[in-house]
């Protein structure tokens, strides 16, 4: 499998912003490229087999779908798609378990690789938190909605303003925002806290 990618240079923003009122944002699950184009089947295979070897199972195939999902895989990676059509194909593979063991695994990897290249220029926390949410939907710990929301609130450009809410990368906090600093960092204040924390703005989400 070729570590080169056509997918970094993917544009997750609509720089005309052709609709009035517009912020020239487009959804990331939007963006259409060749995503699989770097995995043939006999990469996916080889995936799956470094998979059960790490987790110490035995690799094989379900004869059951195996030969369905080689064959069609062989026309479908080369496609020209949607993120969010790659996905949804990556998650139907998994749930129809070509291997005996880490289908999940194997897909959810592939999923979390070329959405690495693809939000390439997001900050290292967005883009970790982004391409988790895509790996756990793959994989069927995540439903759709929540990976999209997840997803597009992370690729979403931030511009604070005082008394906005906001939660931190995880959802596991929440606030608003106090004040804007001259260096473009926030002052933010957790509900239910009198403390005051200072934090860079790509590393806080809106509620």
């Amino acid at each position: 499998m070729s570590d080169e990618t056509p997918n970094r240079s993917a544009e997750i923003r609509d720089p005309g912003g052709s609709s009035e009122g517009s912020t020239g944002e487009q959804s990331p699950l939007q963006v259409r490229a060749a995503f699989l184009k770097n995995w043939d089947w006999q990469s996916v295979v080889s995936l799956n087999r470094g998979a059960c070897e790490r987790g110490g199972a035995q690799h094989g195939t379900n004869s059951e779908s195996i030969a369905a999902i080689s064959t069609e895989w062989g026309g479908r990676h080369i496609q020209t798609v949607t993120l969010a059509d790659s996905l949804d194909y990556l998650r139907n593979c998994h749930r129809r378990a070509p291997f005996l063991f880490f289908n999940g695994n194997t897909f959810a990897d592939i999923g979390r690789t070329f959405s690495d290249y693809l939000f390439a220029e997001m900050p290292t926390g967005r883009r970790r938190e982004a391409t988790s949410a895509i790996a756990h939907y793959i994989a069927g710990v995540l439903d759709r909605e929540s990976m999209i929301e997840i997803v597009e609130s992370l690729c979403e450009t931030a511009h604070w303003n005082m008394g906005d809410r906001i939660k931190t990368l995880r959802g596991s906090t929440h606030g608003k925002i106090l004040r804007l600093l001259a260096d473009n960092r926030v002052v933010w204040q957790p509900d239910g806290s009198e403390a005051e924390l200072i934090a860079l703005p790509e590393s806080l989400v809106r509620e």
